[in-house]
């Protein structure tokens, strides 16, 4: 990286604050519960954990809302929430952060979909999961949510810079709702980050799956460079995408662009990880972002790869500010000097 790009970077993450970008998809309330581990238990053979606190963060969807509302830009929700106390909680998080939350069903026969993760360690040292547990609530949601959602689309579609789909398998997405945003990423540019059904979004502009999620659909393993880009061309293609993104953890990311080269990007940062919960959402989050501020895809890819070199050494779902962001360029340039892109 030189410092002539390092100065096209602070452009575009000066135009942060800019654009408007809708999000629509699964919110989860991601539940915390620390304790600090005391014994075995003499009831069976398990830990008994003194209980120290807890918290109820955005998860899912609600991650790539907060790291968008974190990095500048207006963003606008459109998902569902139960009328209960996680519910209440993500909706007083999202008004305190000055998200609007007007696009957001409550629905009392659908309480807030939740996963409780219980964490146990000692004082002053990292905590550790011990184990989840997920309330999950599965639709089909009644027809009545589903107009109004369909309903909130239209209301948005002329109104927003891009849409960004996160599609965390909760039945949000109807089939209905589908092919609605599969009409709508005919005009406005569109990114899915879903974990189960990608080929079910074809047509979009941009997709950000992991690994795992390339794997699964395109029906084989990536063990070498030569399958990534195998499984990344077949991917790009047959799913007629302007660009795709590969994520794969201290292996850095893969771009491959329609008619384009492939660009493979080293982590950026330390590759000792802290933990990878939520680094997908901020990946596809700041891409879009750099996206409709004029960058290109190599330089959102870039840009969405300094982010999440970031958010991983963060405990759990975690969000970056852009001053965070130019510092971590700005110290990449310092550490590796003028090659390292």
């Amino acid at each position: 990286m030189t410092q002539e790009q390092l100065k096209h970077y602070e452009e575009i993450i000066s135009r942060f604050s800019s654009p408007h970008i809708a999000v629509i998809g699964d919110i989860v309330a991601d539940h915390y519960v620390y304790g600090k581990p005391l014994k075995l238990s003499r009831e069976a053979p398990v830990l008994v954990v003194r209980h120290d606190g807890e918290a109820i963060l955005p998860g899912s969807a609600g991650n790539t809302i907060l790291n968008l509302a974190a990095l500048g830009c207006r963003v606008t929700p459109v998902s569902r929430l139960g009328v209960d106390a996680a519910g209440e909680t993500l909706l007083d998080i999202f008004q305190e952060k000055k998200i609007s939350t007007d696009f957001i069903e409550k629905t009392r026969d659908f309480p807030t979909t939740t996963k409780m993760r219980i964490l146990a360690g000692d004082d002053h040292t990292s905590k550790q999961q011990v184990i989840r547990i997920d309330k999950e609530v599965l639709g089909p949601f009644p027809e009545a949510i589903e107009r109004r959602i369909l309903d909130h689309i239209e209301a948005l579609k002329d109104t927003v810079d891009a849409f960004i789909i996160s599609d965390y398998g909760y039945d949000l997405i109807s089939p209905g709702i589908l092919k609605t945003l599969k009409e709508v990423a005919k005009n406005h540019f569109t990114v899915v980050d879903s974990r189960y059904r990608i080929r079910a979004f074809a047509g979009a502009h941009v997709m950000t799956p992991n690994q795992s999620e390339a794997q699964r659909a395109a029906g084989r393993n990536i063990d070498s460079e030569t399958d990534l880009r195998t499984v990344g061309e077949e991917l790009l293609a047959s799913l007629d995408l302007e660009a795709l993104i590969i994520t794969m953890g201290n292996r850095g990311m893969a771009l491959f662009e329609k008619g384009g080269e492939t660009t493979r990007i080293p982590i950026a940062g330390s590759n000792e990880i802290i933990d990878v919960t939520g680094a997908g959402d901020t990946v596809a989050s700041v891409l879009t972002l750099a996206k409709v501020c004029g960058a290109s895809y190599r330089d959102a890819a870039h840009l969405a790869n300094f982010s999440g070199g970031i958010v991983v050494m963060k405990p759990g779902a975690a969000t970056l500010s852009p001053d965070e962001l130019l510092t971590f360029i700005r110290s990449e340039l310092i550490t590796h000097g003028p090659d390292h892109s």
